[in-house]
């Protein structure tokens, strides 16, 4: 399974860091190199104003130095021949000892120019500003847009896991029917659906028994009323014929319990895959035909399977024949494009077709048909849970001639 998540948000916050880390550095470097443009621009214009005091008179040169430190916001000192400060503007700049032989040079970005009559001009312009503040307030505005950006994102998903977490708890409470959106398509939304497809299944598992203990509720109260109505008749001394009845009757409420539980561990094996074995069904068809007074025919057919619930698929199908049908009642094995084919036909008065969609639901019964005429039970409804059982399927057919026709299929592989 391919971790579409886990990449998404890993991808996802590492192109936020590297487009991060990109724009810090371009910004870094803007910066400063616009800081120091500017600064050196300033530089040069302050030299040049500088050197134009050379051409003022002492008297001017005051005014002139005020007029130029408030539109350039520079420190400017005066010193006469004799080193004495005698103008300034700004913070005084000391006047550096030696360096008399250079007319004009930049120390400490001070600026310094000799003027005639041995005066003496130091200029300062503020330094330049660090662009760590700016960039700083850049990187906070940057990440600030990415968190905001990334918002909308978490939010969803977040907001898709807190539907999930709701859903997952209010089926945990009883509300089997909840199922969860199944949107997008990585790992929340392949918990979603794997979460509503076990939530269906066992939905469908609790429905199924149920609706099977009511139903076997409603078929045991017959068996158990006529047992008691024997054991109160034969109370002193039961005659042969109420023993016989008392010995019906527990046979069957022994084989309906039987069926119960058989359809149970059907159900919870439904979702894990049949270990089976080599099975000939001509061979269990053989001994099933016998036990029922059936003929049986066809060829020898091997697959792979639960010998037991293969025999009991047959017993069933051919009991219900026995019960339901008249005779000759026939089971047939055959293979046919990589499926074995059973068939068990009878020559009875058939089944409507209207009726054959229902008849592989657990007791089901016809209408106008009584409960001592009964209904189909659990037998063909356990055939249908073996067939499936074995990946196959089972359908009923009217036969040419009259009569019903039961045929199951099953993979040969």
């Amino acid at each position: 399974m391919r971790k579409r998540l886990f990449w998404q948000v890993y991808l996802t916050l590492l192109a936020c860091l590297v487009v991060l880390a990109l724009l810090v550095g371009t910004l870094w470097r803007i910066a400063g190199d616009t800081a120091g443009e500017r600064w050196g621009a300033l530089r040069v214009r302050l030299t040049d104003e500088l050197v134009r005091f050379q051409e003022r008179t002492p008297e001017d040169l005051p005014t002139e130095i005020r007029k130029l430190s408030e539109e350039m916001g520079a420190s400017i000192s005066v010193y006469s021949k004799e080193r004495v400060l005698i103008a300034s503007r700004g913070f005084p700049i000391a006047l550096p000892a030696g360096d008399d032989d250079v007319p004009q040079r930049w120390l400490d970005h001070v600026v310094r120019l000799d003027l005639p009559g041995g005066r003496t001009v130091l200029a300062q312009l503020p330094r330049p500003p660090k662009p760590g503040l700016r960039v700083l307030f850049l990187v906070l505005l940057i990440a600030g847009g990415v968190g905001i950006a990334a918002w909308p994102a978490t939010a969803r998903l977040t907001r898709r896991l807190e539907v999930l977490r709701a859903g997952v708890e209010s089926w945990g409470s009883g509300t089997l029917n909840r199922r969860v959106a199944e949107q997008g398509a990585d790992e929340v939304a392949m918990v979603a659906r794997s979460f509503n497809g076990a939530a269906s299944r066992i939905e469908a598992l609790v429905n199924s028994q149920k609706a099977l203990l009511a139903n076997a509720s409603h078929e045991l109260r017959s068996p158990l009323a006529r047992l008691r109505m024997a054991v109160e008749i034969g109370a002193d001394k039961p005659s042969v014929a109420v023993r016989e009845e008392i010995n019906r009757d527990l046979q069957e409420i022994d084989q309906l319990v039987e069926e119960i539980l058989l359809a149970s561990r059907l159900d919870y094996a439904a979702a894990t895959p049949l270990e089976g074995v080599p099975v000939d069904l001509l061979g269990l068809a053989a001994e099933e035909a016998a036990r029922t007074g059936a003929s049986a025919d066809g060829e020898p057919v091997e697959i792979r399977g639960d010998a037991t619930l293969l025999r009991r698929l047959m017993r069933n199908l051919l009991e219900n024949a026995g019960k339901h049908g008249k005779p000759p009642v026939e089971i047939t094995i055959a293979s046919n494009k990589g499926q074995a084919c059973i068939e068990v036909c009878d020559r009875g008065p058939g089944i409507a077709e209207k009726e054959r969609d229902h008849l592989f639901e657990p007791f089901y019964r016809p209408a106008g048909r009584s409960e001592v005429s009964g209904g189909w039970g659990l037998g063909l409804a356990l055939v249908r849970q073996i067939a499936g059982r074995h990946r196959g399927s089972v359908r009923c057919e009217s036969r040419e001639g009259g009569g019903s026709r039961f045929v199951v299929e099953l993979p040969l592989a």
